[in-house]
């Protein structure tokens, strides 16, 4: 079995959430999907969270580093009218 990274479980969360928006599956199949997709999204939500640990970026100043947290400017894409 291939090491599971970010992107290989991303992938799978959203085969998953395919599956299971068609409907078609028993609920005893669905629940074993909702439960490793609940596992998926924790797996996903620590490595962005190490993600971000590790973009904080070093700052010197004065001799001494200073930790300046990366921030994401937030995407201006088309607004959905409500």
């Amino acid at each position: 079995m291939a090491k599971k990274n970010f992107e290989t479980a991303l992938t799978r969360l959203e085969e998953l959430a395919g599956e299971l928006e068609k409907g078609d599956l028993t609920l005893e199949i669905s629940l074993k999907k909702f439960d490793e997709g609940m596992k998926l999204v924790q797996f996903c939500s620590q490595k962005l969270d190490e993600s971000q640990q590790q973009i904080d970026m070093l700052l010197n100043k004065n001799g001494s580093p200073t930790t300046v947290p990366f921030q994401v400017e937030e995407d201006e894409g088309p607004e959905e009218e409500a």
